[in-house]
């Protein structure tokens, strides 16, 4: 149980939900950045064939190892999820990207009365080192066909920094297995009309080895899930229903809450 001073005085069970495929160089620069009071790390690892395991053990010896039974990314994050008893469960990269030091904001934007929050790297304080010129075009393109479809104002739709409580799982109904389970997610937040939180979130370059990620068959595969789950929704954009709209709140790294719009 933890107790944090972020506007609200309140205790809840935070887990961390880490996908692993022969990261063992790169654990020894992330899990020890992990906040103390963070109560449950789970290693989700994808059969690694180097000492990714040991390594994690070695450093967290209280690390909770999840063995993937599937392939992908989004394979992985949904079995961490299911498998995390925290209230309160953030998705973090093992390669060394997504920094453990910002957790505290994100923590602090469910604190604020968001159900889900998410990271930008578009919002000022945040940034990417690790995005190549037709990743960025990418991004940009799908945030304007997800805000011309679905409403929201999204400014960064496939990063994988994630942070919710985990009452709302069951409204995201995960069920893809690739990279494009994080634009799912942000999609069925909308779609859920949950209260979503975006933060500025600083992207760095992967640390040791090679990404998994591969742009063009990634990015068609990201498209296909925006173009299905529209469908699913009746073709309307959401913010024509007749229901409140779920607000961003832009919040920097030192939690400060900066701007609520409808």
């Amino acid at each position: 149980m933890i107790s944090l001073d972020l506007g609200r005085e309140r205790d809840h069970r935070v887990s961390v939900v880490i996908p692993t495929l022969n990261e063992a160089e790169n654990l020894p620069h992330v899990l020890p950045n992990i906040p103390f009071w963070v109560d449950e790390i789970l290693i989700v690892d994808g059969h690694s064939i180097d000492d990714t395991i040991a390594v994690a053990r070695k450093l967290q010896p209280n690390v909770r190892i999840v063995m993937q039974q599937g392939r992908g990314k989004g394979d992985a994050l949904r079995a961490g999820f299911a498998a995390a008893t925290g209230d309160i469960i953030i998705s973090l990269d093992a390669d060394g990207s997504t920094d453990p030091r910002e957790i505290p904001a994100y923590v602090g934007g469910l604190f604020a009365g968001a159900d889900y929050v998410k990271g930008s790297r578009f919002l000022q304080g945040g940034g990417t080192s690790d995005m190549t010129l037709i990743r960025r075009l990418g991004n940009w393109g799908f945030v304007t066909v997800v805000r011309v479809l679905f409403g929201g104002k999204y400014t960064d739709l496939c990063y994988g920094y994630n942070a919710f409580w985990s009452h709302v799982l069951p409204a995201l109904h995960l069920d893809v297995d690739g990279f494009e389970i994080e634009t799912l997610m942000n999609l069925r937040a909308l779609s859920a009309r949950l209260k979503v939180a975006e933060i500025a979130s600083f992207e760095a370059d992967r640390l040791f080895g090679e990404s998994h990620l591969q742009a063009i068959p990634d990015g068609w595969r990201v498209l296909k899930i925006i173009f299905r789950e529209w469908l699913a929704s009746g073709g309307s954009p959401l913010r024509r229903l007749p229901k409140v709209a779920p607000f961003t709140i832009p919040i920097s790294v030192e939690n400060e809450v900066e701007s609520t719009s409808q």
